[in-house]
This record gives C-alpha cells, sequence and structure tokens, in this order.
C-alpha cells in the first residue's frame, strides 16, 4: 500500500516522481547544489543537519527551507526552543523574482567578463567529475534564489499557512504516559505536530483540494538543553533515548503523511557521541556545516574564498537498496552579500 508521500495526486510545487512510484520531491532550500541531497527533498523524509559552532549558518539553512516554503506555497511548522518561531519567520530571506535577478545581484557578479569567467571557470571545474544532475531540464525553476539583506514582505508571509511551536509559551509540559521515556518538550512537540498533521489533513484523514498540499516542518537546535534534554551536558545522560524515541515517532509521522522536515542539532556538543550515530541512522539525509569562525582556517589563503565546509554526511535510499551517491563530496560555502552558495571546492 503506497503510503501519503507516494500517492499519485498532484502536489503543489512538488517535483513529480520519476519512475512513477518513487517519492516527490520539494524543492531545495538553496539552489546550486541541489544534486547533494539526491535532487531535493522527498516528500515524508527527513533532513538532518548538524549546527556550525555558532549556529549561525545552520539557522540561515532553517530559514531558506520555510522561505522555498512560501513561495511554494507550503504550509509551515515550525518550532523552537531557544527563539520565537514568530520572529523566524518574520526574518526569512525575500525572494529575488526570476526579471529581477541579475539586477539584485553584486555588480561585480554581473558584468559579462565575469559570467564569462565563471562559465570558464565552471566547465574546467566539472569536465572531469561525473554528472550528478540526472534529472531532465524543465522550462519552471525547482528552487529559488533569496536575498539575504531583505526580509519577506508581510502580504507574502500571510498567503501561506503556518503554525508555530514555542517551547517557552507551552505552558502544559507534564509527561505523556503515552510516550515512554521521552522529555516533556519532545512529547509535547510531538502531540503538537501530530495534531497538526491530522486536524489539515496531510495525513490524508481530511480530504484536500484536488492538489494537494505538503506541510514543511523545521525544528531548531533540538538536542539542546533548552528542550529539557541533558545529552549536551553529561556524556551519561538521564535522557540518553529521549531523542531517539522522538525521532522514531517523527519519522512514522512523515512516512505516513504529505510533510518533509529539516530539524538542526548541536552535534558538536552532545557528549556521548553514539547518541548522534542514533540520531543519524534515524535521518533520511545528513549534512554538516564546518564554520571557519575562530578556527585556523578562517585566515588559511587556501579557503580565502568560502566561509566554511558543507560535509554530505548521508545521503537517501528511498524504495531502494543503496543509497544515490552524486560522486561530488568536496562541497563549500560561502555568504555573499546578498545570496548563500554552496558549490564544489576549488583545489
Amino acid at each position: 500500500m503506497p503510503t501519503a508521500a507516494q500517492d499519485t495526486t498532484p502536489v503543489c510545487s512538488a517535483r513529480a516522481p520519476e519512475p512513477p512510484g518513487q517519492p516527490r520531491v520539494l524543492r531545495s532550500h538553496v539552489r546550486g547544489r541541489p544534486c547533494v541531497i539526491s535532487g531535493g527533498l522527498a516528500v515524508g523524509t527527513l533532513l538532518l543537519i548538524e549546527e556550525d559552532k555558532y549556529n549561525v549558518y545552520s539557522h540561515l539553512l532553517l530559514k531558506y527551507f520555510l522561505a522555498e516554503g512560501v513561495v511554494c506555497g507550503h504550509s509551515m511548522f515550525a518550532a523552537s526552543a531557544e527563539n520565537d518561531p514568530n520572529d523566524i519567520l518574520q526574518e526569512l530571506p525575500a525572494p529575488l523574482l526570476d526579471d529581477l535577478y541579475k539586477s539584485k545581484l553584486d555588480p561585480e557578479e554581473t558584468s559579462p567578463t565575469t559570467f564569462a569567467q565563471e562559465a570558464m571557470k565552471i566547465a574546467w571545474r566539472y569536465q572531469n567529475l561525473p554528472k550528478v544532475e540526472g534529472t531532465p531540464v524543465t522550462t519552471s525553476r525547482f528552487g529559488h534564489y533569496y536575498d539575504v539583506t531583505k526580509a519577506m514582505s508581510p502580504e507574502m508571509l500571510q498567503s501561506v499557512q503556518s503554525n508555530c511551536f514555542f517551547l517557552a509559551e507551552e505552558t502544559t509540559l507534564d509527561s505523556d504516559p503515552s510516550v515512554c521515556e521521552m522529555t516533556p518538550g519532545y512529547s509535547r512537540l510531538l502531540r503538537a505536530i501530530q495534531s497538526y498533521i491530522q486536524k489539515e489533513g496531510f495525513d490524508g484523514s481530511c480530504p484536500q483540494k484536488k492538489t494537494k498540499n505538503v506541510l514543511r516542518i523545521a525544528i531548531q537546535s533540538l538536542g539542546s538543553p533548552l528542550w529539557g534534554d541533558d545529552i549536551c551536558c553529561s556524556e551519561l545522560p538521564k535522557h540518553m533515548h529521549s531523542l531517539t524515541k522522538f525521532l522514531y515517532a517523527l519519522r512514522c509521522l512523515l512516512r505516513m503523511s504529505l510533510t518533509a522536515c529539516v530539524i538542526t542539532i548541536p552535534g558538536h556538543l552532545i557528549q556521548h557521541k553514539a547518541i548522534m550515530a542514533r540520531a543519524k541512522n534515524l535521518s533520511d539525509s545528513v549534512v554538516g556545516l564546518e564554520s571557519f569562525i575562530g578556527s585556523e582556517r578562517e585566515t588559511n589563503p587556501l579557503y580565502k574564498d568560502y566561509h566554511g565546509l558543507f560535509h554530505v554526511r548521508q545521503l537517501p535510499h528511498l524504495n531502494s537498496l543503496t543509497q544515490d551517491i552524486s560522486g561530488v563530496t568536496d562541497l563549500a560555502f560561502k555568504l555573499k552579500r546578498k545570496l548563500f552558495t554552496i558549490e564544489v571546492r576549488a583545489k
């Protein structure tokens, strides 16, 4: 029996599965290297982002994920124990329209000479690499560019349905007896996600429109002490299996509904490394951000063009016995004046 993610009913702003029976793929939240997670984020899957040391760029990726959902008309569920999700939504980057894209970029990047040099550089860089873009070219853009210096307009934010979960505003944080060995923060969040999925019909319980919509779930800094978890405070935490049980239950909800989820975890703070390994195993895709802030690489001339490394830890293998191997894992990211980009690191 197909899951909700494999249903053949058209979904708003989701690329058609190829071949039939494969999960739908949502637009990736960062343009330039969608192939690093097999062409995009499949409906019903979980993407785990290992936070950088100061949680600067991982927070930005979470905003990109939500901003892409607004542009595509998807519903959103934002959860955090640190920042008010309403403030996160207000800070989403503004999209660049197709006809204004070139004029919005930095002037030095829009000159004909620069474009020609960049084209030659890309051609030379990729000539000995295997092809990683296996999807056919279509007339519709799959993903958008965003201006990180401008916030999305309130009118655009109000055009989509959104729901926020701020742990500090939750009045009832008593442990749920039906949820075994899970912190009150996790159990409350899980109940909120499940309730929203059922209420809005993303699990198929309530009929949606002819063109079904997708729910994007974004959870910030899962596993931090603010969630009531102690895995970042001790090598032998009291709630050692709390995060694992939450991810088990979350994946069950994702598999049976038209949802896609991105979570960030401060992996560098988790004392017991086996917990982080379990979290990765319970995720479909895992990427890590290694920022150069405060490190020797920040002043190293070999990395002068980048702000950090983008590590592909794990790729999804849905409906397959093996993972999709892109062949390109030497990636780096940089934050320009207006754009955040991920590209193959020059050697």
